[in-house]
């Protein structure tokens, strides 16, 4: 198959001398007289390469590298000019031109330029190819293992809405993977090779947040004894990832929705205005549109993020996934654990698989972990499975494990346990890793004393 290059020039000469010259180079070449007639061509055929003059009527060459790269952000641009003004070169190469040539045309540095673009595209593809390989073995650990229908359908969307620079939404109870969908948009995006930064708000209070995201200057508060550069600053080029941005409170909010509309913000305590390109990704366990008609979160602001929306279903509607999530928990808890475990007994699936799993994903996997810390044998068994579920106990008004329920359960405490000595008595770094806030942490530690 030949390449496609859509070259867009206004002048009828220029336009059919550099068509004839690509064509004899064996390139396929789309033409188009001007910025609007070539956008609607670029969204029509998808050419692997755009070649444009940068003064034109309708559209000039810049605001179409613009509309470009806001459609398709790893689409090679080289744009023309007569004028060779290095004000036209800068604007053009920080707005992402692949490069710029200035006019007439020196056909020899075009014919190496092109094949320069198109080297470095096969070798994007190449490297986007080898990041879904290795994404795969990733992902197929545990969570974002898929084979129900509702899931299938999620990860297809997740894929195809990955290279966009567009703001995205991922409502989901907790526990069922939301933070591992967002890695996904990520690893599989243009920004892959640039920061993921993940903060979880239900963790932080307001001025630690403010603190966490923008960042602050030294003095600015107690405690503040430096400079320190914020979540925003540290995920430039990358994406950012705010997990229960639901939680945030209104001060909160109006900074981020400046930060999302002019993209630039000051630390605390600063003045200095600081620029960032970031692609938001956020995350909430409520239903965000309930919290807009309550008035307790900005409705401009949820529309700012709501650019694109996912909905991770809860494992009771992805029942198919209980099998292959348990096999995938059993090797990765084995290894950790130094256990020679090959597999599940039958009858302890089927009860697993009964279960509603109302902390989802997060309580299956530590229900596995346990089953396996406490096994002898090389498989696990009725036995193994948690009484509550042996005794039928086990239904969908069945408290989940950290979905803030009313009763304390053997399991729920010894696992808060263990992860508080993993954590060596940290208490934020705990309830981070056990996907609650602090308070729901120390409120759960003094019900066990008083228990």
């Amino acid at each position: 198959m030949f390449e496609t290059i859509l070259l867009v020039e206004d002048e009828a000469s220029s336009r059919k001398g550099l068509t004839q010259f690509l064509q004899g180079l064996e390139f396929d070449v789309l033409t188009a007289t001007d910025g609007k007639e070539a956008f609607e061509i670029f969204k029509k055929e998808n050419p692997d390469l755009v070649i444009s003059d940068i003064r034109m009527p309708e559209m000039d060459g810049v605001t179409l590298l613009e509309k470009i790269k806001a459609e398709s952000p790893s689409a090679k641009v080289i744009l023309l000019t007569a004028y060779g003004s290095v004000e036209d070169a800068v604007k053009a190469m920080k707005k992402g031109a692949f490069y710029y040539l200035t006019k007439p045309v020196n056909l020899e540095e075009l014919e190496f330029l092109v094949k320069k673009a198109f080297s470095s595209h096969r070798l994007e593809e190449e490297n986007k190819e080898l990041r879904q390989e290795l994404f795969k073995e990733r992902y197929d650990q545990g969570n974002l293992i898929a084979q129900s229908p509702k899931m299938k359908e999620l990860l297809k969307t997740v894929d195809k809405i990955a290279g966009s620079n567009a703001s995205v939404l991922i409502e989901g109870e907790s526990g069922t993977g939301k933070e591992l969908i967002a890695r996904r948009i990520h690893d599989l995006s243009p920004r892959s090779l640039q920061p993921f930064i993940a903060v979880h708000c239900a963790a932080l209070t307001e001025t630690l947040l403010s603190s966490e995201l923008f960042g602050h200057e030294k003095g600015s508060f107690t405690g503040a004894t430096d400079r320190k550069k914020g979540r925003f600053e540290r995920a430039h080029g990358g994406s950012l990832f705010l997990d229960e941005i639901g939680e945030i409170t209104k001060e909160t909010q109006v900074k981020l929705l400046r930060v999302l509309q002019e993209g630039e913000f000051e630390r605390v305590g600063g003045t200095k205005t600081i620029k960032v390109d970031v692609r938001l990704i956020a995350a909430t366990n409520k239903t965000l549109l309930d919290e807009v008609k309550q008035q307790r979160f900005r409705e401009d602001l949820y529309y700012r993020i709501n650019v694109i929306y996912l909905k991770v279903p809860p494992l009771r509607e992805r029942k198919e996934d209980i099998s292959p999530l348990v096999d995938a928990f059993i090797r990765q808890y084995s290894s950790l654990n130094a256990k020679k475990i090959s597999g599940i007994e039958p009858d302890a699936l089927e009860l697993l698989t009964r279960y509603d799993w109302p902390g989802n994903i997060r309580e299956l996997k530590n229900v596995i972990e346990r089953m396996i810390v406490l096994s002898s044998g090389d498989r696990l068994t009725l036995e193994h499975v948690p009484d509550e579920f042996r005794q039928g106990r086990a239904s969908p008004a069945a408290p989940a494990i950290f979905s803030g329920f009313d009763r304390i359960t053997d399991v729920e405490k010894e696992l808060i346990q263990k992860v508080l000595q993993e954590a060596k008595g940290n208490k934020s770094l705990a309830a981070e890793k056990l996907g609650i806030s602090r308070r729901t942490l120390y409120r759960k530690l003094d019900e066990y004393k008083n228990a």
